[in-house]
């Protein structure tokens, strides 16, 4: 798609954006049978065709609409409009709207027009589809041009990813993608195999992989900026990419979503990609425990006592509280050999979070109150949600082991969340700015795109926008 500051004299193919007040001002200017078929109310869409072209009404709804449902706007046009589109210079007329209202529309442009597996199909993905519009410069426009084909990339490979069948993502497929990914944008590559991480120490995460028939991947990618001063971000992704529950079995319904406990590995992989594509003065540190959660002769027990790579012992009562047995040792590794200013993680964690919130929001645990506020407002900017629950210390006893120092679960059947992020907060070393996202109910999901549950893309607009505009 090409953004260009420029008006023929005819086109035949234009949108028309409207909000309901806009449409009340203007809609005088058109056809008087228009009116009976359009009002300007959110996701409606009128399809004017006419002896010069096509022209689409699309609608907003109230102006007192946030950014974020711009983008909402066009993501369900790019999706139901696809096989009506041309891919043809089109010129979009929308007066009222300012630069950012704008980069949110083409925002949703291009991600509207994700399907798995993706192919750029789309007539918007077409060389000769051209977006023509007037109110802003042609710097601006190269500029939002070069932001949301980044942010594209980015929420594309994490969906594409989420998305995957098990047997489509191995270890070392995975492994090999990254490699080639670092390769790209220059990122420093690490992979600690099964040996290495005996050697280091990573019993927790060990533990998990063990029963599984592919090699350990603990995976660190770095992304480095030559800007002085650059603030330094520890990412953490869950990457569990197939989890059977291990010992502790999973019910079998809906089981074939877990191909999905990966949603926090592939938000941070897509966090990078709109990192490197824009060279942002950043540096970031993201570590992607990958393994699946297998059932052998070799799967760790229920009582077995593990030694995690801060030292810390753990009784496993659950092998299903796998997610928090890697991301121990992904935090305290991450903490213990790299200097960050803020160290997050994001999990696909539990099922309490899930139950709590449902595809609302994403559970939000921080040991830093501005940190949390932070995300919190960016959350509401990017309408991939966040919700503060506490992390009193009256939540450590009941993790606390008879045999070991810790349990990796309570036995209480409440606020296993809660209990997951005070487990965690162990392990990242005293880190003064640490949040952990609980994003097992946001990650995968309803999207307009499939009929059944797929990726959402939750986490890289909102990772991108906190790293963006916080550096």
């Amino acid at each position: 798609m090409k953004l260009i500051n420029k008006k023929n004299k005819t086109y035949s193919q234009v949108f028309h954006v409207f909000t309901e007040e806009e449409w009340v001002k203007s809609g005088k200017n058109f056809n008087r049978n228009i009116s009976n078929f359009f009002t300007g109310k959110k996701h409606e869409v009128f399809i004017h065709t006419h002896e010069e072209g096509i022209a689409y009404f699309i609608g907003l709804g109230k102006s007192t609409l946030q950014d974020f449902e711009i983008q909402q706007v066009a993501v369900k046009f790019s999706q139901t409009q696809k096989k009506n589109l041309h891919a043809v210079p089109t010129l979009v007329v929308a007066d009222f709207m300012n630069e950012k209202q704008f980069e949110e529309l083409v925002k949703g442009f291009l991600n509207g027009t994700y399907h798995y597996p993706f192919e750029k199909d789309h007539a918007f993905w077409n060389p000769k589809f051209e977006l023509h519009f007037e109110n802003l410069s042609q710097k601006k426009l190269d500029y939002i041009g070069q932001k949301t084909e980044a942010l594209s990339s980015g929420q594309t490979a994490c969906q594409e990813w989420l998305n995957k069948p098990a047997n489509f993502k191995k270890p070392d497929t995975l492994n090999s993608y990254l490699k080639n990914l670092a390769k790209k944008y220059d990122l420093k590559y690490t992979v600690f195999n099964r040996k290495k991480c005996e050697e280091l120490g990573l019993g927790a995460y060990l533990a998990v992989n063990q029963g599984s028939a592919y090699d350990a991947a603990f995976t660190i990618l770095e992304y480095k900026t030559s800007a002085k001063n650059a603030k330094t971000f520890g990412l953490v992704g869950k990457c569990v990419l197939f989890d059977t529950g291990g010992i502790s079995l999973k019910n079998p319904d809906n089981m074939h979503y877990m191909k999905s406990d990966m949603g926090g590995a592939t938000a941070v992989i897509g966090t990078l990609i709109y990192t490197a594509e824009m060279q942002l003065p950043v540096n970031i540190i993201a570590v992607l425990p990958i393994t699946d959660n297998a059932i052998s002769e070799n799967a760790f027990l229920p009582s077995d006592v593990i030694t995690a790579y801060n030292g810390k012992t753990i009784e496993v009562l659950n092998t299903d509280a796998e997610g928090r047995m890697v991301l121990a040792d992904a935090l305290s590794y991450l903490a213990k050999n790299y200097k960050t200013d803020f160290l997050i993680d994001l999990a696909t964690l539990t099922g309490s979070s899930v139950r709590m919130f449902g595809d609302t929001c994403g559970a939000l645990f921080s040991n830093n109150e501005e940190l949390k506020n932070l995300l919190i407002k960016t959350g509401d900017k990017t309408n991939q949600r966040l919700w503060g629950l506490p992390l009193w210390d009256i939540w450590k006893e009941d993790i606390l082991s008879d045999v070991a120092d810790l349990k990796n679960i309570s036995m209480k059947p409440i606020g296993d969340c809660i209990i997951a992020a005070k487990f965690l907060e162990q392990f990242i070393e005293a880190h003064p700015k640490w949040a952990h996202l609980d994003i097992a109910g946001v990650a995968f999901g309803n999207v307009g795109y499939a009929k059944e549950k797929a990726a959402t893309g939750f986490g890289v607009q909102l990772l991108t926008d906190l790293i963006e505009n916080y550096h």
